[in-house]
């Protein structure tokens, strides 16, 4: 095997796992995760969304603003030595606190020597049932203060990065300016799950919309996509629902939308893969979307509704 083509592959890991209301246990079995997700051989790991806490979403409480953290902060430079420790490529959950009364759902991954790479603030914020983001996040800037877009990749020595966040998973844009910028996978940490009173029927097509839609931006941008999700039934501490159960179901597909591991509804688990960084380009050269682009034909786009 030449170097050029172990250059080319990236051994990834998708971390699955369950969450306290203990910040420290929480955090203790997400380093115990990644630990032997590189002792396995990943180069690149990637954590769920909001790893660190319970998914504080379900219900409108001041008081978990308590929870947010400045990046630096605690949880960025716990997950930073692990990176620098274990000289990994680390995507790690933050719920950032960026200044008084403005705070972000926050990606961030940590080069192999622990700097900082980048970050990504979630753009799309979910105002649902159980899922009452708007309260406590604000929206990512559509522009960094140095001009670069909001949807924009981040390098590494394990590849550029397309970094998304849960409800960005439903917006197939999202997808493409990521892939329009170069990222060669698109990575989207999650917390997402059934409520416990939905019949078994209305279960399954939420968890099918949600492999499918993911699957459908990794065929459309001939990009492998990365999709790690919590585990474990989380009480709403309103007790006004009967809490959520997170639906596990982690995955990671190739840019075809093949499935190469699957994670389960219940179980903590790493799922580890290979990576091919030169297939997208195989793939692009027979199926070439981006080239048959009508880019022309799309300002219409910009618009909420063509009324």
């Amino acid at each position: 095997m030449s170097s050029e083509l172990r250059k080319s592959q990236i051994n990834v890991a998708a971390i699955q796992q369950a969450c306290s209301s203990d910040k420290a246990a929480s955090l203790a079995t997400t380093e115990k995760l990644v630990r032997e997700a590189v002792a396995s051989g990943a180069n690149l790991v990637v954590l769920q969304e909001l790893h660190a806490t319970l998914y504080f979403c379900q219900t409108e409480e001041t008081s978990v603003f308590e929870l947010a953290e400045p990046i630096p902060g605690p949880t960025s430079k716990r997950l930073s030595d692990l990176a620098r420790e274990l000289g990994v490529v680390l995507v790690g959950s933050i719920f950032e606190r960026r200044m008084n009364g403005v705070y972000h759902n926050t990606a961030v991954v940590f080069e192999k020597d622990g700097s900082l790479a980048g970050l990504y603030r979630k753009m799309h914020i979910p105002d649902d049932p159980g899922f009452y983001e708007k309260f406590y996040f604000t929206p990512g800037d559509a522009q960094f203060n140095d001009g670069r877009s909001g949807f924009t990749p981040i390098d590494t020595s394990a590849g550029r990065l397309g970094v998304l966040v849960c409800w960005d998973q439903w917006y197939p844009e999202a997808a493409r300016l990521m892939a329009l910028a170069g990222a060669e996978i698109l990575i989207y940490p999650t917390a997402i799950g059934w409520d416990v009173t939905d019949n078994p029927d209305e279960q399954a097509r939420q968890l099918d919309a949600w492999v499918t839609v993911q699957r459908g931006h990794a065929v459309a941008n001939n990009l492998p996509v990365v999709a790690p999700n919590r585990v474990g039934t989380e009480p709403d501490p309103s007790g006004h629902s009967d809490g959520i159960r997170f639906w596990g179901n982690s995955f990671i597909c190739g840019p075809q939308g093949e499935l190469l591991a699957r994670g389960d509804d219940s179980s903590e688990c790493i799922l580890a893969v290979t990576l091919d960084r030169n297939r997208s380009e195989s793939v692009r050269r027979i199926w070439p979307y981006l080239r048959d682009r009508r880019i022309d034909a799309y300002g219409d786009i910009l618009k909420r509704v063509r009324d």
